[in-house]
């Protein structure tokens, strides 16, 4: 029997104290994952993991340091404490860093109301390698697929453990399963690629494999004949694909870490506009069977409901303890951390305010534009907001689509961007990022 996570996390902090830590926090986490990929009917790749991590942060006065090893036993628990009280001792003081007062803690919580766990039994490779093939047969079944570049299905679950000498102690166990599918159709240069997926925290909540591959051959085929768009000014509606690379945006900028380094163009803006005065960003890391729900944060704070956003003004930052102490204000319950790394600051699951108009309604509103579909690649300057980022997706005219276009790059201001937004109301709500459909007008495209 493998050693229970509770244990190792009470052996690092205890070694962590022999070494001369003056306080520290451990994590251990426990996972296995299984991945196939199917390619022309047939099992192409098969991937299976176990494994258990463990990490210790120990703090001496305001110097911190993290080890991290995927060795359990007593003799190597010893000698990572030993290494990381050493490393601690030299390393630069931070007067913000340290575990959270005892009275900030997270008490208690109800894990069976968030369902992070899937209780039924872990799917075979054979299950998984039929939902796969199912997908690869449902897109090759669809007229101008030339072939399928990957099929896969997975399924992961793992437990963790967080413990500190200030007197936390929590875990939870999370699960994950999913099936993704690749298309390409037509031929030599004149070949497009798209995809679709679907990943649930409960398998039996998946979208069928054959929507999945049907949908991302259908995509492919959609894109045969893309050409370049104009150069100019227009509006650009960004499809509920990648509308939540927008709002991924502005939570990096809200970012205590990045606000409190100086280093994002929403330093100083708390109060002031970002959004359209009608819409709200709400976090809410307590929704059942979503992946960016959890009981506590990393530094074992309570999670809790808050407003990012409110009719459309800057409400508050994400905040971990050391952000909040830089900055003088009381920690959001954001931190996040790996066995390897120290706590940062993390939004979890958010939800924009949705529209009233369908994503065709918007169409017909943009008139001519750009609708995007897909995004490759971004520069953004964290301190002014300037966006350039490339894209592909459909010309639009007369509120209908003309021609798949690609290789256009779209380029604009942030902060403006964002102020003018209209939401469509096709957001899928089962997502960590609920964003619909997102109209900007007057971007800069540059394209043919």
């Amino acid at each position: 029997m493998p050693q229970p996570l509770e244990e190792l996390t009470a052996a690092l902090l205890a070694a962590a104290r022999r070494a001369g830590a003056e306080a520290a926090d451990a994590m251990a986490v426990r996972g296995r994952s299984v991945v196939v990929d199917m390619r022309g009917g047939a099992l192409e790749q098969a991937e299976r993991a176990e494994a258990t991590d463990i990490g210790l942060r120990v703090l001496i006065g305001g110097r911190q340091a993290n080890v991290s090893a995927s060795d359990t036993s007593p003799e190597t628990i010893a000698t990572l404490a030993e290494r990381a009280v050493a490393m601690a001792r030299e390393a630069p003081e931070d007067p913000h860093a340290g575990l959270a007062d005892p009275a900030q803690l997270a008490r208690s919580w109800d894990l069976a109301a968030l369902e992070l766990d899937d209780p039924a039994p872990e799917p075979a490779p054979e299950t998984l390698m039929a939902m796969a093939g199912r997908a690869e047969a449902a897109a090759r079944a669809v007229a101008g697929v030339t072939q399928v570049q990957s099929a896969s299905a997975f399924h992961s679950r793992r437990r963790l453990h967080l413990a500190a000498t200030n007197g936390f102690a929590g875990g939870y166990a999370r699960s994950d399963t999913g099936i993704s599918c690749v298309a390409i159709a037509g031929t030599g240069t004149g070949m497009e690629r798209d995809h679709d997926g679907d990943a649930r925290t409960f398998a039996a909540d998946l979208r069928s494999p054959e929507e999945i591959g049907q949908r991302a051959g259908a995509r492919a085929v959609e894109r045969l004949g893309a050409r370049k768009p104009p150069t100019g000014a227009f509006p650009v509606l960004f499809d509920e694909r990648v509308a939540a690379s927008l709002i991924g945006h502005l939570l990096a900028a809200a970012s205590g870490s990045a606000v409190a380094r100086g280093a994002s163009w929403l330093r100083g803006k708390l109060g002031e506009t970002v959004l359209p005065e009608t819409l709200d960003l709400r976090e809410d890391p307590h929704r059942p069977r979503i992946p960016g729900s959890r009981p506590f944060d990393a530094e074992g704070l309570p999670t809790a409901k808050r407003l990012i956003v409110e009719r459309g003004a800057l409400k508050g930052y994400t905040l971990d303890l050391a952000s909040a102490r830089k900055l003088g204000m009381t920690p959001t319950g954001n931190a996040a951390r790996s066995v390897s790394g120290t706590p940062s600051p993390s939004a979890w699951n958010v939800a924009l305010t949705q529209g009233t108009q369908s994503r065709d309604d918007l169409l017909q509103e943009m008139g001519t534009g750009l609708l995007v579909t897909s995004l490759i690649g971004a520069t953004i300057n964290p301190n002014t907001g300037d966006y350039s980022r490339g894209a592909a997706g459909f010309w639009v005219e007369r509120g209908e689509i003309a021609y798949p276009v690609n290789e256009c790059t779209i380029a604009g201001h942030l902060p403006e961007m964002l102020r003018r937004i209209t939401p469509a109301n096709d957001a899928r709500p089962y997502l960590s990022r609920v964003v619909p459909s997102l109209l900007v007008e007057g971007l800069m495209l540059a394209g043919a």
